[in-house]
């Protein structure tokens, strides 16, 4: 088989996801290739789909329009339906993928950044998990020394969002990293998501930093190891999805349905998907311009999925505590 060079078939991508595997699936479109420069592992624990994206070329890098690193994705798409065991897997899953991305040594101290705005529910869990999150930093001289030897130093911030504090989220990070030092940045924000599955459905884990707001459009300096100076590891939730997505999905699955009757519709389905999709988006696009849609339960969602995320990182951060000492 020859090899493929990088354009061999894939072209860079405009793409407002924040979700990696999205973004190679979409580069992929209907072929069955891989990216060049991708790797991809797929795998389950619990129950919970595991999907692990490692980008490992500066071609495949252009190519999705994601920086170059891992990405592990857990998709749990019915847990809207609040099952109480789903979210103790998906609590023990995460606590584990967690665990090994953090520094081996106890002493060495996280700071665990909140992104988002606590006014907008879709965008407030970063500052939810953080208001549950075991912070330990200043305790260590005023607990018994037992509890201190078995006690990691962790620190906590919600920095709000510019539009509230008039200063960008990557220069409070930068001061506070100066001042206290951490060895970790663990960074927790909401996402954007292209499927409507991913809503409050996909976690999605990387260690290549985050840049809040860049799957709505909206890019702000981003938080990562060349700009803090520490190793940054980005948690995010999909909480919003494109109207034109949603849009896309539905005349898809019209064109399945009534290719055999609607000429218009036949003519869809003849169509490749990435054809299909880049012309309703060129109609459509322009009048739903930057529309985004979120669960009418997102209240609840977003609570839910801030007490799995406080859960799994209270666990992983402390693994030498009793949960008895810390809930």
């Amino acid at each position: 088989m020859p090899r493929h060079t990088p354009n061999s078939g894939f072209r860079p991508i405009q793409v407002r996801t924040d979700m990696a595997l999205e973004a190679r699936d979409v580069v992929r479109g209907a072929s069955r290739e891989e990216i060049p420069g991708v790797r991809v592992r797929d795998l389950s624990e619990r129950g919970i789909e595991i999907t692990e994206v490692e980008i490992y070329q500066e071609s495949a890098e252009k190519l999705m329009g994601k920086p170059q690193g891992h990405y592990i994705t857990l998709d749990v798409p019915t847990f809207k339906d609040r099952d109480p065991d789903l979210k103790q897997a998906l609590i023990g899953v995460i606590t584990d993928q967690m665990k090994s991305l953090l520094p081996e040594d106890l002493d060495a101290m996280v700071l665990v950044v909140g992104l988002g705005n606590w006014n907008a529910t879709p965008d407030a869990l970063g500052p939810r998990v953080v208001d549950r999150l075991l912070v330990t930093r200043h305790l260590s001289g005023v607990v018994p020394e037992d509890i201190k030897q078995r006690m990691r130093p962790v620190a906590a911030v919600a920095p709000g969002v510019l539009g509230t504090t008039g200063i960008e989220t990557l220069d409070i990070i930068r001061g506070i990293v100066r001042e206290v030092h951490p060895d970790l940045v663990i960074a927790i924000d909401a996402l954007a998501a292209r499927n409507l599955d991913r809503l409050v459905g996909s976690v999605q884990i990387a260690d290549t930093g985050i840049h809040p707001g860049s799957g709505v459009g909206n890019r702000r300096q981003g938080l990562t190891e060349e700009s803090l100076g520490v190793p940054v590891t980005a948690i995010g939730v999909c909480t919003v999805v494109q109207s034109v997505s949603i849009a896309q999905e539905a005349i898809h699955l019209l064109a399945k349905q009534l290719g055999d009757d609607v000429k218009f519709y036949q003519i869809l389905q003849q169509m490749e998907l990435p054809e299909q999709k880049g012309l309703i988006d060129e109609v459509l696009g322009p009048r739903l311009g930057d529309l985004m849609v979120t669960p009418k339960e997102i209240d609840v969602l977003i609570n839910d999925m801030a007490d799995v995320l406080s859960e799994a990182l209270n666990r992983a951060l402390q693994p030498r505590l009793d949960r008895s000492e810390w809930a």
